[in-house]
Formats: structure tokens, C-alpha cells, sequence
């Protein structure tokens, strides 16, 4: 009976041990091979470069349906970072939710969007020298905002919708660590961006459609906790030895930021309370500009040397001004400000049946000073993205899948070129 019972003690021992071996859970980001020296460096120094990444494995099913598995590294939603021109995807997507809440006959993405101005600090809008017809429309704007992030066109679509709608929307869908509160690349205090410019629309005979008078909102949208970022700061040209207080900045969590991606390639994945109220064209629509490469636009025209394919495409492909190979398409969104650098994608390589989301942000700073444009941005940020995309998508290539994925829903037709 002793000999049975220490037996039993030992393999009980040995069963336990076993058990945690097999549900240690897989670390994609442990053990980082030295191929890729930045990426190492800077998640061996999380803090310093305040790096959070947000990782999606895709596997199909029996129907083509995905399922997935996500890693997180150093993920926060608390930790605050300015979400620089990220916030412009989930603006232009309401945007079109707001259309199609309006029931106006004739009134589309298409129809003619005229901002006027009613404040000093407003700018009004009534030509876009960049459209076919020389006329601003929502359409165009997103296009602008999607191909090479503008800034204006995300005013523009930001003064439409005001931060009542824009805040309460994306609260309503589970985007619960987003605050959108202001313009960007214009000098306003934080009460003029609670005004929103009049819009009028016209139809393509210049009939006017829809009107909508200047707006302000009554709440205060600020970021809680008071977050300030840095030691010092330049402010006209002269030095502000403090923090930069970033209360009444965006904010744009790496976790909101991942699921409005995931929303939008795969809605049927959430809760129909969850997802953007997109007829399907508008979908493919939001899609095929995410995708795009500047230089597949005809209208806006995007051009050499300026607008390289990876211009806005930082995953594994970093600033190479190489063209990118047509076997690969990425839906995303970048953002660059404040020694912040992030993206949020959806890497696709069509001939290796390749599929992943990732988003990822860093911080590069190290004089700890803002807006004096002294950043590491060449030196840590492009290079860490360029290899965090390589390393990944090695990943997947060598991955073992039991099905692959059928891609050919993604296929889009692009201006310039069609993918085959």
C-alpha cells in the first residue's frame, strides 16, 4: 500500500507538471531571433519606447469562415499615446454610416459637400482642385484621407459629424477607450473645436439637397487622467519646460484601434450592435481605399517620388521606395506625431494564402522634448515596423494551417491597375 501510494503521489507530480507544460501558452514575441535587431532592441526596452502590439492569427474553417487567436505585447488601453491621424479611419467610416442615417433623396458620398464658415477660426471649403469635377464630396475625402491620410479631408468629415455623433457612435459600438475631440494640423483651442462649420449639399445639377447649419456641442470630451507626455516642449518657437498636457488631445486605444479593422474586413464576427452600419458597397468601398497605393489612384493623382508605394504602408515594408509586389495588399490605417509612430493592418499575400492583423505603436523620443521634430523615426520607428511585418509574416508563411484561407473576396479593382 506505501509503494501504491507513493507511486500515485508521483505520477500525480508528474501529471500536474505535464499539464502546465501543455497549456503554456505560445509568446510569438519571446525569444525575437537577432535577424531582427531593432525589433529586439525595442521590446527588450518596452517602457523606454513605450511599444504596445496587438497581433491576430487567422484560421479558416470548413466554410471559409475565420477564426482567431490574438497576442498582445505590453497592451494598455489605459497607458495613454496620441493616436496622431489614426482616428481618421473610424471619422470616415461614420461618415458614411451618417449619409446613410439621413433618408435624403439624391443625397450620396458622391453629392457635392460645401463647408462654409462662420467663426475666425473657421476655414471653409467650397472647391477641391484634387476631384474629377473640382468639387469636395465625402467620397473624396476619405479617398484622401485613406491614400495618403490628409489632413484637411479629415476636418472636413470631423465638422460634419461634430463629437456628440462621433463620440457617442463609437462608444455605442464597444470603442469604449476612443476620444475624438478636435482638428487636426490647425492652432485651436479646445472650445473652438466644439464649433462645427455650416455644410450644405448639392446634387450633381447644383440643386441643394441638404443643409446643415453651424453646430456647437454643450460636453466636454477630454481625455481622463490628465496624461501629458515628454519633459519639455516648443511652443512659438520657444522652450516650455513641462510636460505637454494632452486632456483635450484624441485618443485612440491600440485595442479600439484593432477592432475597427477587424470590423470592418469581417463584421459578421461581431454583434450587430458592434459593427458599422455600412451597406456592402460602402464596405468595399472604405476597403478598396485602404488598400490602395497612391500611385493606382487616378483622382486624386498621386505621383513619383513622393508618394512611393509604401508611403503609407509601414509593415515589413517599411520606407523602401522599391515598388511593393502585387501579391501583396495591406488594409490600413498609419499615424505619425508627437514621436508616436503606429499602424493598423490587415496583411494579405494572395500567392502564399497569407492572412493577419496586426497594430502596433512606439514612441521614439529620446531628448524627451515635443514638436521640436528631433524623433528617431529613421533610426527606430520606420526600421521596427519594417522588421516587426517581416518577422510576422514569416511567421504565417511557416505556420502550419489546416485549411487555406480562400482570399479572392479581396481581389478589389483598383484606378490604375486591377489586381489578377
Amino acid at each position: 500500500m506505501k509503494i501504491l501510494k507513493g507511486f500515485t503521489i508521483r505520477f500525480f507530480i508528474f501529471f500536474v507538471l505535464l499539464s502546465s507544460c501543455k497549456q503554456e501558452e505560445y509568446d510569438p514575441f519571446q525569444n525575437i531571433p537577432k535577424d531582427y535587431p531593432i525589433l529586439k532592441e525595442v521590446l527588450g526596452n518596452a517602457s523606454k519606447y513605450q511599444v504596445q502590439i496587438l497581433y491576430t492569427q487567422i484560421n479558416r474553417d470548413v466554410n471559409n469562415q475565420p477564426v482567431f487567436e490574438t497576442f498582445e505585447f505590453n497592451l494598455n488601453d489605459q497607458t495613454y499615446f496620441y493616436p496622431a491621424s489614426t482616428v481618421k479611419l473610424p471619422v470616415a467610416v461614420l461618415a458614411l454610416e451618417w449619409l446613410g442615417e439621413q433618408n435624403v433623396r439624391g443625397l450620396s458620398k458622391e453629392s457635392m459637400m460645401v463647408t462654409d464658415s462662420v467663426r475666425t477660426s473657421q476655414i471653409p471649403a467650397f472647391t477641391d482642385s484634387t476631384a474629377a469635377n473640382l468639387m469636395p464630396s465625402v467620397a473624396h475625402y476619405i479617398k484622401k484621407i485613406l491614400l495618403v491620410s490628409d489632413n484637411d479631408a479629415y476636418n472636413r468629415l470631423y465638422e460634419l459629424l461634430g463629437q456628440d455623433y462621433i463620440n457617442e457612435k463609437l462608444e455605442g459600438k464597444g470603442l469604449k477607450n476612443t476620444v475624438i475631440n478636435h482638428r487636426l494640423s490647425i492652432p485651436m483651442s479646445p472650445e473652438e473645436n466644439r464649433h462645427f462649420n455650416p455644410i450644405r449639399f448639392f446634387d450633381f445639377d447644383g440643386q441643394e439637397i441638404l443643409e446643415i447649419p453651424a453646430r456647437e456641442t454643450e460636453t466636454v470630451f477630454s481625455v481622463s487622467g490628465k496624461p501629458d507626455i515628454g519633459k519639455s516642449f516648443m511652443d512659438g518657437g520657444k522652450l516650455v519646460e513641462q510636460p505637454m498636457d494632452f486632456t483635450f488631445k484624441n485618443k485612440y486605444s491600440l485595442s479600439d484601434f484593432h477592432g475597427t479593422v477587424m470590423r470592418l474586413l469581417f463584421p459578421e464576427k461581431f454583434q450587430s450592435s458592434e459593427r458599422f452600419d455600412l451597406s456592402e458597397e460602402d464596405r468595399q468601398f472604405v476597403l478598396k481605399y485602404m488598400s490602395m497605393l497612391p500611385g493606382e489612384s487616378d483622382f486624386p493623382k498621386y505621383e513619383l517620388p513622393e508618394y512611393y508605394d509604401s508611403y503609407s504602408k509601414f509593415f515589413k515594408f517599411g520606407t523602401g521606395k522599391e515598388p511593393i509586389p502585387a501579391q501583396f495588399r495591406i488594409f490600413n490605417k498609419t499615424g505619425m506625431a508627437y514621436g508616436h509612430l503606429l499602424d493598423g493592418a490587415y496583411f494579405v499575400d494572395f500567392e502564399n494564402g497569407v492572412e493577419f492583423f496586426v497594430t502596433a505603436v512606439i514612441y521614439v523620443n529620446e531628448n524627451e522634448t515635443l514638436n521640436d521634430n528631433q524623433y528617431e523615426f529613421d533610426e527606430v520607428a520606420f526600421p521596427f515596423y519594417s522588421e516587426l511585418g517581416e518577422y510576422l509574416y514569416q511567421i504565417e508563411l511557416k505556420r502550419e494551417k489546416e485549411r487555406k484561407p480562400d482570399l479572392n473576396a479581396l481581389r478589389i479593382e483598383y484606378d490604375a491597375k486591377i489586381l489578377e
